[in-house]
């Protein structure tokens, strides 16, 4: 299938202000690409990008004072299958793990695992090791918050989540990585597009959406302690830590959001010709 994404964030600015963006698709979907998601921006202005220290594609501007508008829309060629559920996979001894991936087993800015360990060994220590034991973590985060727009707050942890029972998908996300982690299985943050297609309306509003992968059977996969069921059509973003990596924008002075649209739509086929 293919899959329309894109979005349009409108921010005004009391000065020129220098700004961080990591709104690119991220390179293992570049095959993918039917039509890149090229960032525009009116007014236009110089851009630069780079990868930062986890591989993202991040853009680098400077915002001119007033109004500016920041735009993409990209068509995405997808395998139209729902995410791989593999029961087997097997959690690896810490010892026995990548140096690349220790890193996400380690507390982080949300995430503090210090303080969620003794919870974490309380609940889960009995699971069986692995995909049952992630899968548990998915099951116990999604009956303990409830989600509500409402309860959005930048700032919130995944203690603080655990503790206030309430919050969006990236608290969901959070939660469950610092589980993760306490359990010894390395998990790091997703962000990017994920639609409603293969699921049944009613459908929210669309926004960017927040998951994590974990590392098991030398495989990063993916899981979803908010909706907690494979789903069709989900196009990554960026990885990191935690949320604080992966900002969609980081201003380096005062700004407003004024307006945020993201759109994911599954293009119909075209029929072929008779």
């Amino acid at each position: 299938m293919q899959i329309q994404v894109g979005y349009e964030l409108v921010y005004e600015l009391p000065k020129p202000t220098p700004m961080i963006l990591a709104l690119s698709i991220h390179y293992s979907r570049a095959s993918d690409l039917i039509r890149p998601d090229h960032l525009i921006a009116h007014p236009a202005v110089p851009m630069s990008a780079y990868r930062d220290g986890f591989g993202n594609w991040c853009t680098r501007l400077i915002a001119p004072q007033g109004r500016l508008t920041l735009t993409a829309d990209a068509l995405v060629q997808d395998s139209g299958e729902p995410e791989p559920v593999v029961p087997q996979a097997w959690q690896h001894e810490v010892a026995g793990l990548p140096e690349e991936v220790l890193v996400f087993l380690l507390g982080s800015r949300y995430c503090e695992t210090d303080r969620l360990t003794a919870v974490a060994w309380s609940l889960f220590g009995n699971t069986p090791l692995g995909w049952p034991r992630v899968q548990a973590i998915c099951d116990f985060v999604q009956a303990h918050i409830r989600f509500g727009y409402e309860h959005a707050d930048a700032r919130k942890s995944a203690l603080e989540a655990y503790n206030d029972g309430v919050g969006v998908c990236r608290d969901y996300a959070h939660l469950a990585i610092a589980f993760c982690r306490c359990m010894n299985i390395p998990a790091r943050y997703c962000t990017g597009y994920l639609g409603d297609i293969g699921m049944p309306p009613p459908y929210a509003t669309m926004d960017f959406s927040g998951w994590f992968e974990a590392y098991l059977a030398g495989t990063w996969y993916t899981f979803d302690a908010r909706n907690n069921q494979p789903r069709i059509g989900r196009v990554l973003m960026a990885r990191g830590r935690d949320a604080a990596d992966v900002a969609i924008s980081t201003a380096f002075g005062d700004n407003t959001l004024q307006s945020f649209r993201v759109w994911t739509d599954e293009v119909p086929a075209v029929p072929a010709p008779t």
